[in-house]
């Protein structure tokens, strides 16, 4: 009886925190995901590359981040905001911590780390302003897409710095068994961010903020500290990213990143972030990304020209907006 009463229970817990939630993300998501099967499927045959082990691990280890500064869009999103200075900022500590090592001969670890804290204090900065202006995210995020890009090529003096560090390069290039370094990095970052939105405070006031700013803050809920919050964590993201991108290309260049907010922005409406705040979720965005990386990958492949990527991404952001616009007037 023992053996068939704890059968019965890990059968249980089994359906509750496996089963049921692939059904439920299925559920939610099929829309998307018949899209990426599909658009997989007719690359496959269109170029014999596309499956290959090496081009798989190429375009998760490409998507890596887009998907960091992704996560971190799906929350200023959700608060109905958003951040157009996640490239720039990514840039510049890039090259900031290219010049520490290679211009001042500063320890990777130290370099690292003040990139780090760059970044996420212009993070914080536009955090602050955004909350206690009032000022709209466009217009403070605008602004320090300028700042910060402007500073990357200030720094720099618009030339990329080389960087041959063995460590430095490491987090770029590296690998844990098979799976590019980069890659392990976004699941650490999936999993807490998606642990943050679900099981905790902080995560259940973003939800809130979004969904309805005026009851939120009637219900006590620090509006400021939340939008500092977001902008923060963006900031650190971008910055972490940048760094790694850096690692990974040899070299801090200034120009890059230009782009890149477009392309996580486009993720999270993809993923089912709605733009009128309030709604979204981790794993709706992972196939944004997917989705995303795979249209890149598959043009690159069929030699198209890079400049039809912006207009079909361009497509793809309008049609996932119109269709949340659809989906709110339904509700």
């Amino acid at each position: 009886m023992q053996v068939s009463t704890a059968k019965i229970d890990g059968e249980s817990a089994l359906k509750r925190y496996f089963i049921n939630p692939v059904i439920s993300y299925i559920k939610e998501n099929l829309g998307i995901l018949i899209g990426l099967i599909v658009m997989c499927i007719v690359l496959s045959i269109m170029s014999p590359a596309f499956l290959t082990k090496s081009n798989v691990l190429n375009i998760l280890r490409q998507v890596s981040t887009n998907a960091n500064l992704a996560f971190g869009m799906t929350l200023a999103i959700i608060i109905c905001g958003i951040d157009l200075s996640v490239g720039s900022i990514l840039a510049l500590a890039g090259t900031l911590t290219a010049g520490l090592i290679t211009v001042n001969h500063m320890p990777s670890v130290l370099a690292i780390l003040i990139g780090l804290v760059v970044g996420t204090l212009l993070g914080l900065f536009n955090g602050v302003v955004i909350a206690k202006t009032g000022i709209p995210p466009f217009i403070v995020t605008l602004a320090m897409y300028n700042i910060a890009r402007g500073a990357a090529y200030v720094y720099t003096g618009g030339n990329p710095i080389r960087t041959i560090d063995p460590v430095f390069n490491f987090i770029g290039n590296g690998y844990l068994g098979p799976v590019p370094l980069p890659v392990i990095y976004t699941v650490i970052f999936f999993i807490a961010v998606s642990y943050m939105m679900n099981r905790t405070q902080f995560g259940r006031h973003i939800y809130a903020l979004g969904g309805n700013k005026e009851a939120a803050k009637f219900s006590g809920i620090n509006i400021n500290k939340v939008q500092i919050g977001v902008y923060t964590l963006l900031g650190f993201l971008a910055s972490f990213s940048g760094i790694v991108l850096c690692g990974r290309m040899y070299s801090g260049q200034p120009t890059v990143g230009v782009g890149f907010e477009l392309d996580a922005i486009a993720a999270v409406v993809l993923g089912g972030t709605s733009m009128m705040g309030g709604i979204g979720k981790m794993g709706g965005t992972v196939l944004g990304v997917l989705v995303i990386g795979v249209l890149n990958n598959g043009l690159n492949l069929l030699n198209i020209n890079s400049f039809w990527q912006l207009i079909a991404k361009g497509i793809v952001i309008l049609l996932a907006v119109y269709v949340d616009i659809l989906k709110k007037k339904k509700r």
